[in-house]
């Protein structure tokens, strides 16, 4: 895959290609956002027969769905501080461990207490990959391939939503849920595989002093070796610029906190865009239109293919089109999308053409969404935090996604009954204007941008919105 010219701060031009090597170690790494896919669309198919099984309330059905959130979002909080120490491949690592052990105890639960357990086990694992992952793709791609790459790993989230809901569809006959939940354990398995031939990120390596192992890596992963010199020295000459680093950093450099602010708000929006609230318990908006449940399994599928087809489109676009364009047309579709529903909901939709046109518009919301809501927020908050701040910032950017993703996700059931679903998708409407609106005034053009460039127009002062010119 060969890149466009980079500029570098001093003026000169780097041609910047990424070589097969590297685009084949950010796919495997992205391998993370499946087993990310797989454990977040699973609940929806199987949480019916959970609650028939186990007798369980609205609130406990919140709990089971919210304890991973919760877990992820504690493993967010402490995903910097591993991938600080053990390196990113070392926290993908710890990650894989959970994976294969949270689906076991899930699958096996005797007793709602335990599924919970389970599921707080999948969500610590859940939290670390979410952070590692496109970290991991940032820094081993270069500019011109990197939003692409970084989409790759959102593309991995949808198939594994997609693949969880097939699985649920083809069990969802027989109430097997224990099966729905333990499948899981071969591409948790799978993944540990992998982990271990990733090299680290030459960036972490560089952190921690080990200049000629990460010039190894470097030039393993470029074309040449003066192109992986040349950014070797642009990483060297970023660290080289502070000794401060993390929560310090934070505390003294009000610039640093602008980019750590930029990163949580995307990832609260992303989460008020309705899109969990949707896969989490579609089965539910769908029997809401009077869709039974059989059926509304079905319809859940096809929500979790359009969320797959359309995620192509991020991939293809995003490096081509820019990000500030393909997220403003996303939260507009998606805002648009969501006040119909709210709207045919309000109207009853009793009549099969209404049913028909409910469906349409919530696939309408989710290829929103692929396009540009879901992708674009990880490629943004792994773009533009500095590099002696970039654990820390992401951190805060993860942790957030999830400490609202849990929010949401214990909240969803009563919403729905305390508004209704007409008035509750209205209100995601509006949320989703919110967010176009968010994105105009303060995201920046990232688009064939380095990772070092940004760096020093953050420093420098630059407004958020212009941190890419």
């Amino acid at each position: 895959m060969v890149g466009i010219a980079s500029v570098r701060e001093d003026g000169g031009d780097t041609q910047q290609k990424s070589t097969r090597r590297a685009t084949a170690l950010g796919i495997l790494a992205a391998l993370a956002g499946l087993m990310f896919g797989l454990d977040t669309g699973v609940v929806a198919g199987a949480l019916p027969f959970i609650a028939q099984d186990f007798h369980a309330s609205d609130s406990m059905q919140g709990w089971i769905v919210a304890s991973m959130m919760a877990g992820a979002a504690f493993g967010s909080l402490v995903a910097g501080r591993i991938s600080m120490t053990f390196g990113r491949r070392g926290a993908m690592m710890a990650a894989a461990v959970l994976f294969v052990i949270g689906t076991l105890l899930c699958s096996l639960a005797p007793e709602p207490g335990l599924l919970i357990v389970g599921r707080v086990f999948l969500g610590l694992a859940v939290g670390l990959a979410a952070f590692a992952a496109p970290l991991y793709i940032s820094e081993i791609t270069v500019e011109s391939v990197r939003g692409a790459m970084i989409s790759f790993y959102q593309l991995m989230v949808s198939l594994g939503i997609f693949l969880a809901f097939i699985s649920d569809s083809f069990l969802a006959s027989g109430g097997h849920w224990r099966w729905m939940l333990g499948i899981m354990i071969v591409p948790a398995t799978l993944f540990l595989g992998i982990v271990f031939i990733l090299p680290q990120s030459p960036r972490w390596l560089m952190m921690r002093g080990r200049t000629e192992k990460a010039r190894k890596v470097l030039q393993l992963l470029r074309s040449d070796e003066e192109v992986a010199n040349a950014e070797l020295a642009d990483i060297q000459a970023r660290l080289n610029q502070s000794s401060d680093a993390g929560f310090a950093l934070f505390r003294k450099n009000r610039h640093f906190r602008r980019s750590v602010a930029l990163g949580m708000f995307l990832q609260v929006l992303q989460q008020l865009t309705g899109i969990n609230a949707l896969l989490y318990y579609a089965p539910r908006v769908f029997q809401a239109a009077h869709f039974g449940t059989d059926a509304a399994i079905w319809a859940t599928t096809l929500v979790g293919l359009v969320n797959m087809g359309l995620s192509f489109v991020a991939i293809v676009c995003v490096d081509k089109w820019g990000r500030r364009p393909l997220l403003m047309l996303s939260c507009a579709i998606a805002a648009f999308a969501m006040l119909g529903m709210g709207v045919l909901l309000g109207l009853g939709a009793e009549s099969f053409e209404a049913q028909i046109a409910l469906c349409g518009f919530v696939l309408l919301f989710v290829a929103g969404f692929a396009i540009g809501e879901g992708p674009l927020v990880w490629t943004l908050c792994s773009e533009v935090q500095p590099t002696r701040g970039r654990d820390f910032g992401i951190a805060c950017s993860t942790v957030t996604n999830w400490g609202a993703n849990w929010a949401i996700s214990i909240t969803f059931p009563i919403v729905m009954t305390v508004l209704g679903a007409s008035w509750t998708f209205v209100l995601f409407a509006a949320l989703n204007g919110l967010f176009l609106l968010f994105t105009f005034g303060f995201v920046p053009e990232t688009k064939g941008v380095s990772l070092e460039a940004l760096e020093s127009n953050l420093f420098a002062g630059k407004d958020l919105r212009h941190l890419g010119k």
